[in-house]
């Protein structure tokens, strides 16, 4: 019997993990996300109407709606108990809006409440302070999902059509497009400027050595391009070389380095990207079962507190959990005086939730790796260290300068470094280390000096430098310079970026984004036709304004009526906006980047923008129906045409024939770099080449029942070369003869494994690189080189592919059809649900262990479906066996398959014999089939619902 208090949640994970808090006067039931959206068409949002909305409920959404509404069906009271931020609230008023409108609930009934951790005494307190679903709250998720909305449906259909092949436009997400296109422009253009520094090595009276850098000549301080060239460097040598030195002044002071404060979503982000590599949506999606719930010795916990937020304080109860650990742990010294406070610098003080932190810090890591997955392991570790750290003692540091000088003091060096007097919070956080970017100075020790000492010089030496381009951005680097400018919030930027990628507008290269040229076009057209719109000041504000809807301070619509009434004067003054004034400005814009001036090129003088074929036109933007591209403009009497691509070759050209790079040394067989339809390849010597066609006897079909003998040219083909894909992040530009070599080697042996003994090794396939140990493969992730990986590196990949092989099916029960189980399992495309010879994959961003049998046969009902569309009939129902009734089924299928097999065989006589009428006439049939090809085809692609869907029959016709 259901309890008389019903809780809903978001996810069934968060709900089985609560269900187990609360007693049987409780049921928990799971909303699954959203349950209503904006419908993706025209007139969803109407700013004619005062911005009327409508809402539409998802299809799979019904069915939870429909268990929900059952499930609150005589309650005695409904608590809202979705997450605790803007979109939880909105879920929040959207179940009680549904509710309403069923007419099962009223205001009395339903009520909100919301907890930071899901732990028992979190819970349970929470349902002793319900309160009402925030108006505030739900008004600044109306203006944001209705600003997103005007944006996208109002924008993007410009970019349609003034910029064919262009996908999309957003609010948020052209803004992080426009930072890394930039980005990319500053790169391009820089101009690495050279420098030289002069180190010194010496030795003090103890005989310690150590090393110190050029500062002063002749009385002047040296800035960075004091020493612009070679000479200037040969000259400071000269003068150091006859010099003698001495200890001229010792400088020490003691710092103090305080802790971070404890994670926020952004700083987790930004974190989880540098020291474990994890991408955004990755570091969320891990985050979330760390939240939801972890079965733990068969007690599900949820270990972490809720991972959007952008507080920074912790509870009082955490913070003595946390000083009592420590001192237990390391000691009374590593516990400040005083608690550390941190402040959170959320404009929103209702969204300033708690940091993100162990729910109980001491469950150490150790501890629940048994239960943890590795993703999740290390994720927890990163947190619950950080936590730990933010309220732990200060590191001190001793800081010593050495100035080392010639007797006349017209050379000075100088030697820094440090001693860490007592670590404090490094001994469990090693930032800089971790962060990579650890201070030369804080790493190096100096030996023990006085003043006036005489120093041993030992060898002098000037380096070149050159300054380094800004570096694209990271995740982490491109998140947290959108929360320095104030655009999106931490629970959007996994999805900005998940979209930037996924429209191809951008590209991960080693953990860095480079922007595709599409996305370049994309910029440039918003930047010159809709600027407003994609400035980060604008964005900004715009942010604040929703901030200022949340707190009650400004009405929504308010914001919504001033923004659409500029908003849509900018989109009507591109109504007669040409496609050529459009190529024309993006054309003067990117320019520069497509036709770039090859300053080493042997022809200081030639135009990268002549044609190279007619050398007469000038190469320029076009637009095609498939997107933009580069032509001549003497088309049509010149046509030549090549991708948007940046010039390469030593004349600024973009290369399109294949690139020589050598002979093999072993066959002579020359060794190329190519192009093909699916990417650069490196190909072993020349082109297939098909041989003269020779004769073959072949026996002719049977006329009037007699074989005859006749001969037909039949073409041969010499053997292919043997040929490699590059690796994604190679460019092709790049390689070199050694490297096309290592690659055309490949499957190459690493080594044995040091527990099985069998050779483990490395190549390329369809689905790019990967080990193979066995049977067991894995496939390489980008910062790993098939070429130079390493046994043990190779060793603790295949180990989580090992582990992840053997993890037994899971059994979700039993089809209520058929009575066979239905089972999760994983596979080479990712998760997937079973029932029989049917195999139907896990959407995307749902987790396999939260799938219930509910959904699967759901899942495996949409996919025979599918599979029964495509073979063009019915999906097949299964239909158990009844009693009295399966004997005369059989029979009756016995008695239509006899009559089929009947009909069959005098098909087969029938066929014989007017073969060789068939045969006599070729010319009536060909002509008869040409006819009808056209009608066939048209009857074809009204049928087929996809691209195969004809092709069996066609075999069977073609047979």
């Amino acid at each position: 019997m259901p309890g008389s208090n019903v809780v809903i949640v978001e996810s069934p994970a968060k709900a089985k993990t609560i269900n187990k808090y609360l007693g049987s006067d409780y049921t928990v039931v799971a909303s699954f996300g959203h349950v209503r959206d904006l419908p993706a068409r025209d007139g969803s949002v109407r700013p004619d109407e005062d911005f009327a909305m409508d809402w539409e409920l998802g299809d799979r959404s019904k069915r939870h709606i429909d268990e929900i509404a059952k499930a609150v069906k005589g309650a005695e009271r409904v608590y809202l108990a979705t997450d605790p931020d803007r979109e939880g609230e909105a879920i929040a008023w959207h179940l009680s809006e549904l509710l309403r409108e069923k007419r099962l609930i009223d205001d009395s009934k339903v009520q909100r409440i919301t907890f930071n951790e899901i732990t028992k005494s979190a819970v349970q307190a929470a349902l002793e302070a319900p309160r009402d679903v925030s108006r505030e709250l739900v008004d600044a998720y109306l203006a944001r999902r209705a600003l997103d909305y005007l944006v996208g449906f109002t924008l993007s259909p410009v970019l349609w059509r003034k910029l064919p092949g262009s996908r999309s436009a957003g609010r948020v997400q052209s803004v992080a497009l426009r930072l890394i296109c930039e980005r990319e422009s500053e790169i391009e253009v820089f101009k690495p400027q050279e420098y030289w520094t002069i180190e010194v090595g010496f030795a003090t009276p103890g005989g310690a050595s150590f090393t110190a850098q050029l500062t002063q000549l002749d009385g002047k301080r040296l800035d960075k391009f004091a020493l612009p060239a070679r000479e200037a460097a040969e000259a400071a040598v000269a003068r150091i070389s006859p010099q003698a030195f001495s200890v001229a002044t010792v400088e020490r002071k003691q710092s103090r380095r305080n802790p971070s404060p404890p994670f926020t979503t952004s700083t987790l982000q930004q974190e989880a990207s540098r020291k474990l590599g994890f991408g955004a949506t990755r570091t969320m999606r891990t985050a979330q079962r760390l939240y939801e719930g972890v079965d733990i010795g068969g007690e599900t916990v949820g270990l972490i507190t809720y991972m959007r937020t952008d507080g920074v304080s912790l509870s009082q109860e955490a913070i003595e959990g946390a000083r009592n650990l420590i001192g237990s742990h390391w000691g009374e010294r590593y516990v400040p005086a005083q608690p550390r406070v941190y402040k959170t610098a959320a404009k929103n003080a209702q969204e300033a939730h708690e940091a993100i932190r162990p729910t109980d810090l001491f469950r150490r890591p150790e501890e629940v790796s048994s239960y943890l997955e590795g993703d999740e392991l290390r994720l927890y570790e990163l947190i619950w260290k950080r936590t730990l750290a933010s309220q732990m003692e200060s590191a001190v540091l001793d800081q010593v300068a050495v100035d080392i000088a010639s007797p006349s003091k017209d050379v000075v060096l100088r030697a820094t470094g440090s001693v860490v007097v007592f670590d404090g919070f490094l001994k469990v956080y090693q930032e800089d280390r971790d962060d990579g970017a650890a201070d030369d100075d804080q790493e190096r020790r100096l030996p023990a000096m006085e003043q006036g000492d005489a120093l041993a010089r030992g060898d002098i030496s000037p380096e070149q430098h050159f300054t380094q381009p800004p570096p694209r951005y990271t995740e982490a680097s491109l998140v947290k310079k959108l929360e320095e400018l104030g655009i999106g919030r931490p629970s959007t930027y996994a999805s900005i970026l998940q979209v930037l990628q996924d429209r191809n507008y951008v590209r991960l290269d080693k953990r860095r984004f480079i922007p595709e040229d599409r996305g370049r076009l994309v910029t440039a057209f918003l930047k010159n036709f809709f600027n407003r719109y994609v400035e980060y000041n604008f964005t900004a504000d715009l942010e604040n304004k929703l901030d200022e809807i949340s707190d009650g301070r400004i009405d929504w619509k308010t914001v919504l009526r001033d923004f659409w009434r500029a908003f849509h004067v900018a989109v009507d003054g591109t109504k007669d906006l040409t496609i050529t004034q459009v190529l024309t400005t993006l054309d003067e814009e990117l320019g520069p980047h497509f036709f770039p001036t090859n300053a080493n090129s042997d022809s200081p003088g030639h135009d990268p923008r002549v044609c190279p074929v007619c050398s007469q036109g000038r190469l320029g933007l076009k637009l095609g129906k498939m997107g933009a591209f580069i032509g001549c403009s003497r088309y049509p009497d010149c046509r030549y045409t090549r991708p948007l691509a940046v010039a390469n070759d030593e004349n600024g050209e973009a290369q399109e024939g294949p690139r020589e790079l050598g002979n093999d040394p072993e066959t002579s067989l020359p060794v190329t770099v190519r192009r093909g339809p699916y990417g650069a390849y490196i190909q072993l010597g020349p082109p297939p080449v098909a041989a003269a066609p020779a004769e073959a006897v072949v026996e002719e079909a049977p006329v009037d029942g007699k074989k005859t003998k006749g001969k037909k040219k039949v073409k041969t083909e010499a053997p292919k070369p043997k040929r490699v894909s590059l690796p994604k992040g190679m460019a092709a530009a790049d390689v070199d003869l050694d490297t096309a070599l290592k690659l055309l080697a490949l499957p190459r042996s690493i080594g044995n494994h040091p527990e099985t003994g069998e050779d483990i090794s490395a190549g390329i396939g369809r689905f790019g690189p990967y080990l193979k140990h066995g049977s067991v493969y894995k496939s390489l992730t980008p910062d790993d080189d098939v070429l130079t990986i390493g046994i043990n590196r190779a060793v603790d990949l295949l180990a989580g592919a090992a582990k992840k092989a053997s993890a037994p099916a899971k059994t979700l029960g039993d089809h209520p059809k058929t009575g066979k189980p239905v089972t999760t399992g994983s596979g080479r495309f990712g998760p997937y649900v079973k029932h029989g010879s049917v195999y139907a994959s896990i959407p995307k961003g749902t987790e396999a262990d939260s799938v219930t049998l509910e959904q699967a046969l759901e899942l495996l009902e949409a996919k025979a479906a599918k599979d029964a569309a495509k073979k063009g009939k019915a999906p097949k129902e299964a239909e158990p066996a009844v009693d009295g009734a399966e004997a005369p089924a059989k029979a009756e299928k016995a008695t239509k398959a006899k009559a089929t097999a009947a009909k069959k065989e005098s098909a087969k006589k029938d066929a014989v014999k007017k073969d060789a009428v068939k045969k006599a006439a070729p010319k009536k049939a060909a002509a008869k089939k040409a006819n009808t090809a056209e009608a066939d085809a048209a009857k074809s692609d009204a049928a087929k619902s996809d691209g195969d869907s004809d092709e069996k029959p066609a075999a069977r016709k073609r047979a």
